[in-house]
């Protein structure tokens, strides 16, 4: 059988194409995708890096994949901002609702929405008002959670042993500590070096204090009794290490005692409000962690000399009182002569009274011989065993009695009990009889209703069997159609979808045939065999060709787009 292409429609003259659609098909054509990349090189040549400075809106929090997504407005104009998961752990100032920031970034698009946006690598406050701001708010919170209250402050030591410092080591502010350290009371001190302002400033703190306190009592470099965080004056910008929440929450864990000493005077930072102590400056915090060793020393003196004279007047005053009893406590003879005059008169009772004893003892023994006389044991075993001799055959005519009536009993409940057996046995030889017999009934219908089944599925199975042959896309190729399918095994129903693919199957009745299309559809096949060719669908789905008649004034030429 000739294969039959799908008809194809026929292409339309030149004539008919205005001169405008003929320039705009000569022009080169952009896919969507390589349009967006090259706005998106064009966008980010032409402005790199920006800083941006607006208002936060619709920000929700991190999104569940780590990133966080919001926008920068003004009275003019927004533009979407992303922080990718990485950046987002890194930023010093988190994103907050309606907060004025200063973005540092890079503008790109994201051809996803056909948009463009900044990637954010850095957030700040904008101005003096609202780092005050972010501050108030960030106490409040604090605040609210109990950081501040009174009763978690902790008594600093009168004398600590170790001193420990978190400050910078190339500041002034650790010479003053360590000056007047060793003016007052020189102690030793473990300083502990770090950023006091910039990026990483604030976690280098928290980490200091929460790596002093990390120090065990037998590790080989010493536990401090305080802690002094310090640094020097200036703005709001410089000193905002100390107010982040890592530092806070640092130092309210500590459990060491803590003594801030941040900026001047004037100067306030949150971890003012949770230390336990805090001082106007570098220097104050040093005369709050250790005495005077002099105003130590006089006072020791003092003490001491004053305990010397108190113990002194002590003794002299216990000796005075002790020879006062001495002279009013009575001699030895007088307290012991009373007891000697009773122990005589004892004695010489003692005497008769163990006579008296004896006698009434002796007499006591007598009435108990006579009594024993009056009722020898001898008789009181002789009485028992005569009435022993007289009970002696009653027990064992009594036993054999009881023997006699339980057997007797026992032998008439046997009987009754061979009865009921016997009963019970033909009554259940009746019920299993009955129980067979409905059984074999019941075997009988089982089958029967079986055989009955799978004849009827049977003769449905043929009659689906019958149907399916009616309405398969076989008996349709038996009759000359031919199924064709491309390189996926997919039906082909137009000739636009023939002439595209790589590569044609052609099942037949008897076979299938592979062939590979050219590419490009004969016009005048096309125009011939178009009026010929209807389409009609197998029971798959798959579109047949089939012939028909061809009329010769149906064929028509191919114009050209340059006839005129």
């Amino acid at each position: 059988m000739p294969l039959v292409p799908p008809p194809r429609p026929a292409a339309s003259p030149a004539a008919d194409i205005p001169p405008t659609s003929v320039l705009t098909a000569n022009q080169p054509e952009w896919s969507v995708g390589e349009l967006a990349g090259a706005l998106k090189r064009t966008l980010e040549d032409a402005f790199g890096h920006v800083r941006l400075r607006g208002e936060i809106s619709g920000y929700r929090g991190q999104h569940g994949s780590g990133h966080a997504y919001f926008s920068l407005k003004d009275g003019q104009a927004r533009i979407d901002a992303v922080v990718w998961k990485g950046v987002f752990g890194r930023l010093r100032q988190k994103p907050q609702e309606g907060l004025e920031v200063v973005a540092t970034g890079r503008i790109t698009t994201f051809a996803g929405k056909s948009s463009y946006q900044i990637v954010v690598e850095s957030l700040e406050p904008a101005g003096l008002g609202a780092w005050m701001a972010l501050l108030e708010e960030r106490k409040k919170q604090l605040a609210a959670e109990g950081l501040f209250a009174p009763e978690h402050k902790r008594a600093i030591p009168y004398l600590p042993r170790v001193v420990g410092v978190v400050t910078s080591p190339t500041g002034a502010v650790i010479r003053d500590i360590l000056h007047r350290l060793e003016d007052r009371f020189p102690r030793p001190v473990l300083v502990w070096p770090v950023r006091v302002q910039g990026d990483g400033a604030a976690e280098e703190v928290a980490a200091a204090i929460r790596g002093f306190n990390a120090l065990g009592p037998n590790s080989v470099i010493p536990r401090p009794d305080v802690l002094i965080v310090a640094r020097g004056g200036g703005s709001i910008e410089d000193l905002w290490a100390f107010n982040e929440e890592c530092v806070v929450r640092a130092a309210f864990e500590s459990v060491i005692p803590l003594i801030s000493a941040v900026g001047h005077e004037t100067d306030t930072t949150l971890i003012d409000y949770v230390s336990d102590r805090r001082a106007p400056t570098p220097t104050g915090a040093a005369e709050m962690a250790v005495p005077v060793r002099a105003d130590l020393i006089a006072t020791v003196t003092d003490l001491s000399g004053r305990a010397i004279g108190s113990i002194g007047r002590r003794v002299e005053r216990d000796r005075s009182d002790l020879r006062a009893l001495a002279r009013a406590l009575p001699s030895a003879d007088a307290i012991l002569a009373a007891k000697r005059q009773r122990l005589d008169l004892a004695e010489a009772r003692l005497a008769p009274a163990l006579a008296a004893g004896a006698s009434r003892h002796r007499a006591r023994l007598q009435l108990l011989l006579d009594r024993m006389a009056r009722r020898s044991p001898d008789v009181a075993l002789a009485n028992a065993r005569a009435r022993f001799a007289r009970i002696d055959h009653r027990p064992l005519t009594a036993l054999r009695n009881d023997v006699q009536r339980k057997g007797e009993a026992l032998s008439q409940l046997g009987r009754r009990l061979v009865v009921a057996r016997d009963a019970s046995l033909e009554r259940a030889r009746a019920l299993q009889a009955r129980r067979s017999d409905r059984l074999v009934a019941l075997t009988d219908r089982l089958t029967q209703a079986g055989l009955r089944g799978i004849e009827r599925r049977r003769d449905r199975l043929e009659g689906l069997a019958h149907l399916l042959g009616s309405l398969s896309y076989h008996a349709v190729l038996e009759r000359g159609y031919v199924l064709v399918r491309d390189a996926a095994g997919l039906p082909v129903g137009r000739a636009a979808e023939a002439a595209a693919a790589s590569r044609l199957s052609l099942q037949f009745a008897d076979g299938t045939v592979n062939a590979v299309p050219d590419g490009t559809p004969d016009p005048s096949v096309s125009a011939k065999l178009a009026p010929r060719t209807t389409r009609t669908r197998s029971s798959s789905g798959a579109e047949m060709g089939k012939p028909k008649p061809a009329s010769a004034a149906a064929a028509t030429r191919q114009g050209s787009l340059f006839d005129a």
